[in-house]
């Protein structure tokens, strides 16, 4: 399986969680049950990961959201400079704290 370039890398080899399984249901034998058995412990690390990532991106995403609101609300009461809520929020996402954002 192929990740799509803006997900998560995953950190388990699927193809061969999925090939264990396969092998466990068609031979069903001690040692192939057991292999299949002994992916739990990844696959439960990886969704802890995976829950962790996407906890991150939604407060990143609500941050963002939040500061876009700010801004428009700003605007509307006719504040001297609305964009600094969301100049700010933005300021953090900056590569390596490069206040242009440029990243170099």
């Amino acid at each position: 399986m192929t990740p799509k370039p803006d997900a998560p890398r995953p950190t388990v080899n699927e193809d061969a969680v999925w090939d264990h399984l396969r092998a466990a249901l068609n031979r069903e034998t001690p040692l192939t049950i057991w292999t299949a058995i002994a992916d739990i412990p990844v696959l439960l690390a990886e969704l802890e990961r995976l829950r962790s990532l996407l906890t991150w991106a939604r407060t990143e995403f609500a941050n963002l959201l939040a500061a876009a609101r700010a801004t428009l609300a700003a605007t509307d009461e006719g504040e001297p400079d609305p964009l600094s809520y969301l100049r700010d929020e933005a300021a953090r996402h900056r590569p390596n704290g490069d206040p242009g954002g440029t990243g170099r």
